[in-house]
């Protein structure tokens, strides 16, 4: 059986107004259903030790967490060798219960976007209002990145990262590499 790898293998573009890299394989599950029933929350905190995200908010910290994707779904995060083991115990947890818990970590491929200009990286691609009164900490996006649909929030003040359909990952690089080149800072943010 062969192992498993990153959509890009890893890949870095750095020395331009930003660095963008390709993270390491993260655990993700989709959970839909009643975001509001008591069980499936308490299924979530069961399992992440935490609550069911607001809308658009994260609840992600060092790679464990929830985002909220809409009023009916939340996506999980947690190690990559874990995902399997969380999946069983959301699928234990709900059995009985109408939602439905997948584990879709090798369908999304992910990226940091890193340095002060980050910020407009991610607005010379995404429709959103990135100034840092719109957009903090906590706080998540599902959007189109050019073409392609994409997620992100931000780590930390001038970290972004970003999540994409795996087959979509080399354009997404691409896409975030050529907005990060040197000199091609706008001053907007």
């Amino acid at each position: 059986m062969s192992e498993p790898v990153a959509a890009l293998n890893g890949a870095i573009f750095a020395g331009g107004i930003a660095d963008v890299w390709e993270v390491p394989l993260q655990g993700m599950i989709t959970l839909r259903g009643d975001l509001a029933n008591a069980r499936l929350t308490k299924a979530v905190a069961s399992v992440l030790s935490g609550k069911v995200p607001q809308p658009g908010r994260t609840t992600i910290t060092a790679d464990r967490g929830a985002a909220w994707m809409s009023p009916d779904e939340i996506l999980i995060l947690c190690a990559y060798d874990e995902a399997s083991s969380t999946l069983a115990a959301l699928e234990k947890a709900l059995d009985g219960f109408h939602a439905l818990v997948v584990n879709v970590s090798d369908a999304r491929a992910s990226f940091r976007v890193s340095g002060p200009p980050a910020r407009e990286v991610m607005g010379k691609l995404c429709p959103v209002d990135l100034s840092p009164a719109a957009f903090t900490s906590g706080m998540f996006r599902r959007t189109r990145m050019a073409q392609v649909p994409a997620a992100f929030w931000l780590c930390d003040d001038d970290t972004f990262q970003v999540i994409c359909f795996r087959s979509h990952a080399q354009y997404v690089f691409d896409l975030l590499s050529v907005a990060s080149q040197g000199g091609s800072g706008v001053g907007v943010y």
